[in-house]
């Protein structure tokens, strides 16, 4: 009796937290979890509008942003592979389309997540896995029915460095059995899974393309050798700041290329910095960020119901900086962990306008890879994927590592090819 009477609270529950009506099609939820005392992480899920009889037969993906502190339920949603663009029209690549999809506002105080004080905010990879985590078990008693629905984690850019360490620490809460979940893969895209690789191939791809000449080559170069040896020494702050430097001696000498794509350049009104947690202290947003604002304190904040007190920004300068000692550290060895000691699929995806998270840098750190099926990875043919009569991407798998090179992309790439992100989306979930 006592277990029936759960099941029914549960069902109830399901029925006043699931399937509401929120900002654009279909169904979802959303809410806040405390993660620790005075912070809270706010999720946005959009269950599938595939046509199935029950949602549950779609995976559902994990969508994590970069920055640190961008916000994937604004940046990530409206801008990448949500059901509506940031104008409101609705996209036709979007996820949704063929699973549930689950943004998570990580790390605490990016996007509509919040602290009490800024003393709360995470400072290593660690501790951001470890809130995730906790994110998850409760995530998991409001939506028992997603227990047994494949699990998949998507991530971006610095993603790219929180999604490894997250996979692994769930993986280990599941094997311990503090939660109940069906793990299966991450994914980490434009990743910042090892900093000194991507700075470090800046350079040479600038100097190949013809975007600088052999002086401005120089100039990065000496700034990056800079932050090889402060990482060699693991003065992993003083590495963060030559990075700062590095960045900037970069736009000079390519006259403001776009460290997301090397076929564009920016213009002034395209700068910005980011946002405090003061509001008079604002800075300058860029225009398009000025629209996404708009959409995420007005209409968004309206149609979900968030406090008025919360205040949502496409990236927290805190959040950032609360990480800059952490900011330069790679987490290969976490990869090698999650290949030698788990069934988890791995696998990298990678735009060939990227510069911030260039190829060649990807390329590069996973050539440092030390696990059991290294040898396989490195013969196996590197397969080129067309669609539609087009060459779209480039795929190589060995053991359960597979690496995606994706054509006509920089970093976003769920916007900049979804074609090709369509199909790595079926390679990796198969829809089920």
């Amino acid at each position: 009796m006592e277990n029936l009477c759960g099941f029914m609270i549960h069902i109830l529950w399901i029925g006043l937290v699931g399937a509401k009506t929120g900002y654009g099609p279909g169904e979802q939820d959303w809410g806040f979890v405390e993660i620790i005392p005075g912070g809270r992480m706010f999720y946005w899920l959009y269950y599938t509008t595939a046509d199935v009889s029950n949602y549950t037969e779609r995976p559902l993906a994990i969508w994590l942003q970069g920055g640190p502190g961008v916000s994937a339920t604004g940046k990530g949603n409206f801008d990448e592979l949500g059901p509506l663009d940031v104008n409101g029209n609705e996209r036709n690549w979007t996820w949704v389309k063929q699973m549930n999809v689950l943004f998570i506002d990580s790390p605490l105080g990016s996007g509509f997540s919040h602290v009490d004080n800024i003393t709360l905010l995470p400072s290593t990879n660690n501790e951001i896995a470890e809130d995730l985590v906790t994110f998850m078990k409760e995530f998991y008693e409001v939506h028992r029915e997603l227990e047994e629905v494949p699990l998949h984690i998507f991530s971006q850019s610095y993603g790219g460095k929180m999604a490894p360490e997250f996979a692994l620490e769930l993986y280990y809460a599941i094997e311990r059995g503090e939660l109940r979940s069906n793990l299966k893969s991450v994914a980490l895209g434009s990743p910042w899974t090892s900093p000194i690789d991507s700075v470090m191939s800046w350079g040479p791809l600038l100097l190949n393309m013809g975007i600088v000449d052999k002086d401005g080559y120089n100039m990065i170069m000496e700034s990056t050798n800079r932050i090889e040896e402060y990482a060699r020494n693991e003065e992993w702050h003083k590495a963060f700041m030559e990075w700062a430097n590095t960045s900037h001696i970069t736009m000079k000498v390519t006259e403001n290329v776009s460290f997301y794509n090397i076929l564009k350049y920016l213009k002034e009104e395209d700068f910005e910095t980011m946002e405090t947690d003061n509001e008079t202290d604002v800075g300058h947003v860029s225009n398009h960020n000025l629209i996404l604002k708009s959409l995420m304190r007005g209409p968004v904040s309206k149609a979900l119901g968030i406090p008025s007190n919360v205040k949502w920004s496409a990236q927290k300068s805190h959040v950032f900086m609360n990480l800059a000692s952490d900011f330069m550290r790679p987490v290969i060895n976490i990869v090698n962990n999650i290949l030698n000691n788990t069934n988890l699929k791995v696998a990298v995806l990678s735009g060939q306008l990227d510069l911030i998270c260039a190829t060649p840098g990807a390329v590069n750190w996973i050539d440092k890879l030390e696990w059991i099926y290294r040898q396989e990875f490195v013969e196996a043919p590197r397969i080129g994927i067309r669609i539609d009569n087009n060459l779209e991407l480039y795929e190589k798998s060995g053991g359960n590592l597979t690496m995606f090179w994706v054509n006509r992309a920089g970093h976003m790439i769920p916007a900049g090819n979804p074609i090709a992100m369509s199909y790595i989306l079926k390679k990796l979930t198969t829809y089920g």
